[in-house]
């Protein structure tokens, strides 16, 4: 569990109903089923419109990743490739096969199966490489969905302030039903500009910065499996990897 993720969506909702009520308003006026409907109905049906099928799937699956990050581990993939490199000095390159379909990612399987192969360092490296800039373009166009998602709220938002005021116009003859046409006028800027801010652009930041450790952590292991390829010693790849942590 990312706390801090959970502590900030808190303290920042928090701090918008805490103000309200130190204003002396109702709590209960933020609450607008018409108003949320507007805006987040709206902005979901923005995103799904501007995004295939397969990329709205994989982002919105990725939204767990703000409390529940992938597992990093480089300590481990560290002490895995240096396992590697002893035992291709001491039993070859070939007595890595049985490895193979014991690793939990195709791309560590990949990775290892062309070693294995005896395929050229530089070869290696070219086609993982291939393979991790592949990867990152899908995963980045999966969290844009939630940054798109903070570029249409506020809009949104904007659009049902106008019905809002729409309504009230429309009743000015009434004085009984204006309350509610104001009412879904400001809340829906609310809602608009308070999830872009609060919830959709955090998220998208939080899943890039999740998307680009796993990234280096891709690239580490390429590092490893090529110094391997090479016949380097294993303390030398052990050192170069662990240059990839901070």
């Amino acid at each position: 569990m990312d706390s801090i993720s959970l502590v900030g969506l808190t303290l920042g909702l928090a701090a918008i109903v805490v103000g309200q009520a130190l204003e002396g308003g109702h709590i209960g006026s933020l609450i607008q089923p018409t108003a949320a409907l507007i805006v987040f109905g709206g902005t979901l049906g923005a995103v799904m419109l501007q995004s295939p099928l397969r990329v709205f799937i994989d982002g919105a699956r990725m939204g767990k990743w703000v409390f529940l990050p992938p597992v990093a581990a480089p300590a481990e993939l560290i002490a895995l490739v240096v396992s590697w490199s002893h035992t291709a000095r001491k039993e070859g390159l070939l007595a890595l096969e049985d490895q193979i379909p014991r690793l939990p990612e195709p791309f560590m399987q990949k990775g290892l199966q062309l070693l294995v192969d005896g395929v050229e360092p530089e070869r290696l490296r070219e086609v993982m490489d291939v393979e991790i800039s592949a990867w990152e373009a899908q995963m980045k166009q999966g969290a844009r969905i939630w940054e798109a998602a903070g570029g249409y709220a506020p809009t949104i938002g904007i659009l049902g302030a106008v019905m809002g005021l729409i309504h009230v116009m429309e009743n000015l003859s009434d004085p009984s039903k204006l309350g509610a046409g104001i009412a879904v006028a400001f809340v829906a800027t609310i809602y608009g500009v308070g999830s872009a801010n609060l919830i959709f652009l955090p998220i998208a930041k939080k899943l890039m910065a999740h998307i680009g450790g796993m990234t280096w952590q891709r690239e580490m292991l390429v590092d490893g499996l090529v110094g391997i390829a090479n016949g380097d010693n294993p303390r030398i790849i052990e050192g170069r990897m662990q240059g990839y942590i901070v």
